[in-house]
């Protein structure tokens, strides 16, 4: 909700405002007790709960007080008076808290349909741009060791003419923690029109690269004075892409080509280190 709210508007904000004011009463309240609370329909609170990236009122009630018990840890903003190993607390601090969040929302339907997508797909593209694009090499980095014809190029046009020539066979990983940049959706407005299945990593669920995938995973971070809010979704993010290729490598692992393929992996940087 902190992550979403300054994309809210009008019901959808005063549902927030009250459950962010009134975290414990609101996590034991029933759907129809909080709609009455907040003095909107029930019918409102589930559509808020569907645009903030859960799938019911249930489901958002349970992961609620998942999230709950963890509040108490979050780190207070840093003090001038602040010594070294007290802000180095506060930022790992936020990096648990930022991962704690973002595993609550990670659903098993998508996991497997994103490894079903991603081990059966012809190639595997990484598109982000700026921070994002730390994200996306990392990626690539990460599925050469599988079978999985992994491609990322840092350059913006390059990635645009990647998905150019990408179709209905590639799989596309496309990052970016607001969910808005220019370059980052006129890729995903050429990869639609190639009928290329898209997956995006980012903090907005409601945000247009969002609507524009078929599967979406969502980092999740509060915003601080000290540091923008992308700083620790990006931890969020890497952990995300670091989850999908350990599910992807695991069960290729387990094919004789994937054991192959990490033998000579394992062969090459070892020569390459003496």
């Amino acid at each position: 909700m902190r992550a979403n709210y300054q994309h809210l508007t009008g019901a959808d904000k005063k549902i927030a405002d009250y459950i962010l004011a009134n975290p414990t009463t609101a996590s034991e309240k029933t759907i129809q007790e909080l709609a009455a609370s907040v003095k909107v329909s029930t019918a409102t609170v589930s559509r808020f709960v569907k645009r903030i990236g859960w799938h019911s009122f249930r489901e958002f009630s349970l992961g609620f007080g998942r999230v709950e018990r963890q509040t108490d840890s979050f780190f207070s903003e840093i003090e001038e008076n602040d010594q070294p190993n007290v802000v180095v607390d506060k930022v790992f601090q936020g990096a648990e808290n930022a991962l704690d969040a973002t595993r609550s929302l990670l659903k098993e339907a998508d996991l497997n349909a994103a490894i079903e997508l991603i081990t059966e797909a012809k190639s595997l593209s990484f598109f982000g741009f700026g921070g994002s694009s730390i994200v996306a090499l990392d990626g690539y980095h990460k599925f050469l060791r599988t079978t999985v014809h992994a491609q990322f190029h840092p350059d913006v046009d390059i990635q645009l003419m990647q998905a150019v020539n990408l179709g209905s066979q590639d799989v596309a990983i496309l990052i970016s923690h607001s969910g808005r940049n220019h370059d980052t959706l006129m890729v995903a407005d050429q990869l639609k029109h190639n009928q290329v299945p898209m997956i995006a990593i980012t903090s907005y669920p409601a945000s247009p690269l969002a609507k524009r995938c078929d599967i979406v995973f969502q980092s999740v971070a509060e915003e601080v004075n000290y540091r923008s809010e992308s700083m620790s979704s990006l931890i969020a993010q890497l952990t995300i892409v670091d989850s999908l290729f350990t599910l992807v490598g695991a069960k290729g692992a387990k094919t004789e080509s994937g054991e192959g393929l990490l033998k000579d992996i394992r062969h090459a940087m070892e020569v390459s280190r003496e």
